[in-house]
């Protein structure tokens, strides 16, 4: 059975289901979509790594997976969407090592976003395209009543940060924050002192 080559078009926040993204692929020579119900750390992973000017102060899981393989020379040639059961989507990662190439299981949220730092190639078959068509009502419980409409990945990439960073302290007062600030300071976590201190300069 051929392969059909992958894009991604856009992630979106659902507005329905709290935390849940929408990562939305098309099909490279033709009109189809897959959405893919994924959650907020994977799709602030994909995110990051498709925007090429941000970059985290330590690596995210999926950096270190990077890392990993380019210090133990093993290449990830691609990854294929192979199943689809009850809307849940399997995937699989090809990799290759010194000319031997093995098949590892992924979750599809895990294998596109390291896909996407490696620059692999994504892929499924005609039947899973076929299939997902049963699923694309999940579109417009996630706001997507037209993938052609989605928001540009940039502005997306943006609100995902902002749900991710922001949103821990939004619900705090003034006197919460700086007992945190004191907590963070006190465990050296300077990281965290400063997201705190600047959601106090926000407020003052």
């Amino acid at each position: 059975m051929s392969l059909i080559k992958l894009t991604i078009k856009g992630i979106s926040y659902s507005q329905t289901q709290t935390g849940a993204y929408a990562l939305v692929l098309s099909e490279m020579d033709g009109t189809r979509t897959l959405p893919i119900i994924i959650g907020a750390f994977e799709a602030q992973s994909i995110a990051i790594a498709l925007e090429k000017e941000i970059r985290p102060p330590r690596p995210l899981t999926h950096d270190l997976f990077k890392t990993f393989s380019d210090r133990f020379s093993i290449e990830i040639k691609e990854v294929i969407i192979h199943k689809l059961v009850d809307g849940v989507f399997f995937s699989s990662l090809v990799c290759e090592k010194d000319g031997v190439e093995e098949v590892i299981d992924t979750r599809t949220s895990d294998a596109i976003a390291i896909a996407v730092r490696f620059q692999a190639p994504i892929f499924t078959y005609e039947n899973i395209l076929d299939k997902a068509g049963v699923y694309l009502k999940l579109e417009e419980e996630l706001g997507i009543t037209d993938t052609s409409e989605t928001q540009d990945i940039s502005t997306e990439i943006e609100t995902i940060l902002e749900i991710d960073t922001a949103a821990p302290y939004s619900k705090l007062s003034v006197s919460e924050l700086n007992k945190k600030l004191d907590a963070a300071v006190s465990d050296e976590n300077y990281e965290l002192a400063a997201e705190i201190r600047d959601e106090i300069s926000k407020r003052s």
